[in-house]
């Protein structure tokens, strides 16, 4: 009964920057410098989306969805981790941590999800242009979206639940900046070879399989571009898809190298992560969410032209309230 007592544990402690103070606050202005970029950047994308009736098409619905997506999945863990830069105590209630693997949990899988569906898209666009708006119709968009966050809502919950069934023991530090769910269940004391079981079915289905698709898709975009007799053509053909596949390659390259990087004996035989891991988790946690909607702002022309229309729009209302 004893033991038994000393298994539940009540807070996490996260280990992140602790004992490197100037670090914590260079790190603190960087993240958060990027998390107001990563708001005003996917929240215009959002807005122009919604206000500007020439992006009401399946592929800005999509980036919309996108846009929103990377706004929570930074929010799960940004301000959290801002706050115990600059706090003493770098604490997470267990209930608090549970919730954040949730969150993070989820909005991960949706992503890999919904660039599987945009690939999808684009395919159905460039291969069957004609019949692009049969079969990319309202309730089919509408309904790739919803199983997207579907998918990962139900993954999330599944992984998590798991999870924290799991028995801890006294060791409660987390060497990371938020609760990762890798990073959580590695402080079990029973076995996780379910959890690593389960954990990977999911891989394969949320991950692995979205990716298998993009690659499919983009091998037959590249063999219908290629069929294209005029320069122009396919140069067209291809920008309507670059920014996408730009997202693609940054989003599955950081994940690829993250969780299939070779380790070192040492590394494996640790519970901790180091300082390159925490980094890279870094760069795929802010980098990437901040990137997407530089990423399509800058390589597609309705974007900037509806940006450009919100904004004269906004300072003509701006002169005739000044004049009135």
């Amino acid at each position: 009964m004893e033991w038994e007592n000393q298994t539940i544990l009540v807070e996490f402690f996260l280990k992140g920057l602790s004992g490197h103070p100037r670090l914590e606050v260079i790190f603190f202005v960087l993240i958060l410098l990027l998390y107001v970029v990563i708001l005003l950047g996917n929240g215009t994308l959002i807005i122009l989306s919604i206000l500007d009736s020439r992006l009401h098409t399946p592929m800005y619905f999509f980036l919309g969805n996108l846009s929103f997506l990377d706004i929570c999945y930074t929010s799960t863990s940004i301000p959290s981790t801002l706050v115990s830069f600059l706090s003493e105590r770098k604490t997470i209630s267990f209930s608090g941590c549970a919730v954040q693997m949730f969150l993070g949990l989820a909005m991960g899988t949706t992503e890999c999800v919904l660039l599987g569906m945009m690939a999808f898209d684009r395919y159905v666009a460039i291969c069957n242009p004609l019949r692009y708006l049969i079969i990319m119709n309202r309730n089919s968009y509408v309904t790739m979206a919803a199983s997207s966050w579907l998918s990962g809502v139900v993954n999330s919950a599944v992984q998590t639940a798991f999870v924290v069934r799991l028995p801890f023991c006294r060791n409660n530090v987390i060497n990371h900046f938020s609760c990762e769910i890798l990073a959580v269940m590695k402080l079990a004391c029973a076995d996780i070879s379910g959890n690593e079981f389960i954990m990977l079915v999911a891989t394969t289905l949320f991950t692995l399989m979205p990716l298998l698709l993009i690659v499919i898709s983009y091998s037959l975009i590249v063999s219908s571009i290629l069929k294209i007799r005029s320069s122009e053509g396919r140069s067209k053909a291809f920008s309507t898809c670059s920014a996408h596949l730009t997202v693609v390659i940054i989003f599955y390259g950081t994940i690829l190298f993250m969780y299939m990087k070779p380790k070192s004996k040492d590394t494996l035989n640790s519970d901790g992560l180091d300082a390159t891991d925490k980094l890279i988790s870094m760069f795929y946690g802010v980098m990437t969410p901040m990137m997407n909607p530089l990423i399509y702002s800058l390589r597609n022309k309705d974007v900037k032209e509806a940006l450009k229309n919100l904004l004269i729009k906004n300072e003509c209302s701006l002169v005739t309230s000044i004049y009135q």
